[in-house]
């Protein structure tokens, strides 16, 4: 796999390279396929290539012959990983996700095109879920198709509709495709919420086009494309529009801290791991040369930062706000969070911040993830469905 590098006006690019080891001759064997490709195998019989990628909200096993061709998507759904090829070359074997669905063990054909794999037995299955999951679309201003996921709770209709959440994808070169024990929209849905997490510009599955259309303006496309998913999801009667709330982590934090200081329409705002001053950012990361590349230099080049940073805007915040952090995150430093809730504190936002000395950029102990996800649902219950203050029991 061969990676370009992302520059001030081009975002990163992927392709499968085939090597001649006899001679080091190289033959790119994906030239005009517009997804990202990963993960590759050989057949059993080295006349194919076996690899994954994100395309349109799923992450899709894919095959190219290596004497040329396009490449041909043999899943029709889900998201697939850990891909195998059977030694005689008969099968590929993978675990398989959706959002109605975690991780399970999959056979499928290795030339059938856009098939539904044979499900292998496996411990562990789930026996329900508390609601359902839908597809939906919307237009962008510029005519560009922004698809979502959306999960809705047992029970929603037009005569009962169902507060929604809108859930903000990390990355951000990355999209909702699979199942996430850590990013679980199904324990919201089994409190009566529904979810939205749609894929904006900047996610990855929809071509490169795609990605420019928020390359650098983070706070632009990317944004609207967010308002305009949420436009739609609330026409839906069964979808109650004066009961909503917005969150996420990473960059999905970075939209968060955005989407808080751009419009009042939610109840509430969760920020986890999240970006606040680009600048300070930038110099703190652990990873700080791969931000300037997109951003630029803030002392020579400023224009991005002060365009897109969240904490120049502070002034315009009305909506409570939940932040969260971990001490140990050296991706995105906990300073970030310190300088959100000092700057919501001194102008009187309603904000709690719940900071955890010793997790990271993600919250993986279990012990953890059962006080994030209290403490979330407990301020989405005080300001969205107008309840109380429950402090969780593990605070």
């Amino acid at each position: 796999m061969r990676e370009t590098l992302s520059n001030y006006t081009e975002p990163p690019d992927y392709t499968l390279l085939l090597v001649d080891v006899s001679d080091g001759t190289a033959r790119d064997l994906t030239p005009a396929f517009d997804r990202w490709p990963s993960a590759p195998r050989f057949s059993a019989d080295g006349a194919a290539v076996f690899f994954l990628a994100d395309d349109d909200g799923r992450h899709a096993v894919f095959r190219v012959a290596v004497d040329g061709g396009a490449p041909v998507r043999i899943t029709a759904d889900g998201a697939y990983s850990d891909l195998q090829v059977a030694r005689d070359g008969s099968a590929l074997y993978a675990l398989r996700s959706a959002y109605d669905s975690p991780p399970t063990p999959v056979r499928l054909d290795p030339l059938a095109p856009l098939q539904d794999p044979v499900v292998l037995p496996a411990p562990g299955r789930l026996d329900g879920l508390p609601g359902t999951l839908h597809e939906v679309e919307a237009t962008a201003a510029d005519g560009t198709r922004i698809q979502s996921w959306l999960v809705l709770p047992e029970g929603a209709s037009a005569d009962s509709p169902a507060p929604l959440v809108l859930w903000v994808h990390g990355g951000p070169l990355m999209s909702w495709n699979s199942w996430s024990w850590r990013w679980c929209p199904w324990v919201l849905a089994a409190r009566g919420y529904a979810v939205l997490l749609p894929n904006p510009a900047l996610s990855q599955g929809f071509g490169q086009d795609f990605v420019r259309r928020g390359w650098g303006e983070w706070g632009g496309a990317p944004y609207a494309d967010l308002m305009t998913a949420v436009d739609a999801a609330l026409q839906r009667p069964d979808l109650d529009a004066s009961r909503t709330a917005a969150m996420g982590g990473s960059f999905g934090g970075y939209m968060a801290n955005w989407i808080a200081t751009q419009t009042d329409r939610f109840r509430a705002i969760v920020t986890h791991a999240s970006l606040w001053d680009l600048d300070s950012f930038t110099g703190t990361t652990d990873a700080a040369y791969f931000w300037e590349k997109e951003w630029g230099d803030p002392l020579h080049d400023p224009k991005r930062y002060a365009q897109n940073s969240p904490h120049r805007f502070a002034d315009a915040i009305r909506t409570p706000m939940l932040v969260v952090h971990g001490d140990k995150d050296y991706r995105v430093p906990v300073g970030e969070a310190l300088r959100l809730w000092y700057d919501l504190q001194k102008r009187g936002v309603p904000s709690k911040f719940l900071y955890f000395p010793d997790e990271n950029h993600w919250v993986l102990t279990p012990g953890n993830s059962q006080v994030w996800y209290s403490t979330v649902l407990a301020f989405l219950a005080e300001h969205v469905l107008d309840g109380e203050w429950q402090r969780p029991e593990l605070l």
